[in-house]
């Protein structure tokens, strides 16, 4: 065979295994950024639940301090009822 022949040769095999190598990389690439994305999205979907958590913790926390609020009134209302009534109060 003519020298020019197995250029050729060479040439396409180099071109193949290029085309190859490349596919590959970009499927692998492909696979990674998927892998990624499943990821972003378990992270979002669990950051969501915590806030959803810490949003129904947070009123939780709102009414008892409201009732907490209410029953120190009551119990200061009741002190200055037994003030009132007590003969021996200033």
């Amino acid at each position: 065979m003519d020298t020019w022949v197995w250029i050729v040769i060479v040439a396409v095999a180099i071109i193949v295994v290029g085309g190859i190598v490349w596919y590959v990389t970009q499927q692998r690439n492909e696979r990674r950024l998927e892998e990624r994305r499943e990821e972003a999205a378990e992270l979002r979907h669990e950051a969501e639940e915590r806030r959803a958590d810490a949003a129904r913790r947070e009123v939780a926390a709102e009414q008892e301090a409201e009732r907490a609020r209410r029953e120190r009134e009551a119990s200061e209302d009741a002190v200055r009822r037994a003030e009132e009534v007590d003969p021996d109060a200033p």
